[in-house]
């Protein structure tokens, strides 16, 4: 493994994505070669894009939720994980929902929060680097370097 690392919720969508083979391929590469971390509010908006988007059925929706469950650590988003994204908020400038993501893997004590949204390469708190997998594929290999 070479390091933790949190799964913002469009990792998990591209997973699902026949048409980003490339893309799809990096996700399931960074499952393999991460201690992965995802949270309660990113189950949430995964569900919710695969039931809006992708058209699925409620059963596929939930057979793809016990995969995610399976992988990942599972975070539950809490008050003083509420309490620490308005301060992420007004600290970086992220969205209120961004900022959450940003909370819970400060709290999951993650190295790195992966997802194509926030600014690549940007260290939050001095211990958790953003990365866009998609514009550093290098970065998901053996050792977490480019």
């Amino acid at each position: 493994m070479s390091g933790k690392a949190f799964l913002d919720t469009n990792i998990f969508v591209y997973m699902q994505s026949a048409p980003e083979t490339e893309k799809k391929e990096l996700c399931f590469r960074a499952l393999d070669n991460f201690e992965c971390v995802a949270s309660t509010q990113v189950l949430n908006e995964l569900c919710n894009v695969l039931l809006k988007k992708f058209n699925m059925k409620t059963e596929d929706v939930a057979q793809v939720i016990t995969a995610v469950d399976s992988a990942c650590e599972m975070s539950v988003v809490t008050v003083e994980t509420v309490e620490t994204a308005l301060r992420l908020k007004e600290r970086y400038g992220y969205s209120y929902y961004d900022s959450l993501i940003l909370a819970s893997a400060l709290a999951c004590d993650c190295d790195y929060l992966f997802s194509e949204d926030m600014s690549d390469s940007q260290m939050i708190e001095n211990r958790l680097e953003i990365v866009n997998i998609f514009a550093r594929p290098a970065f998901i290999n053996k050792d977490g370097k480019d």
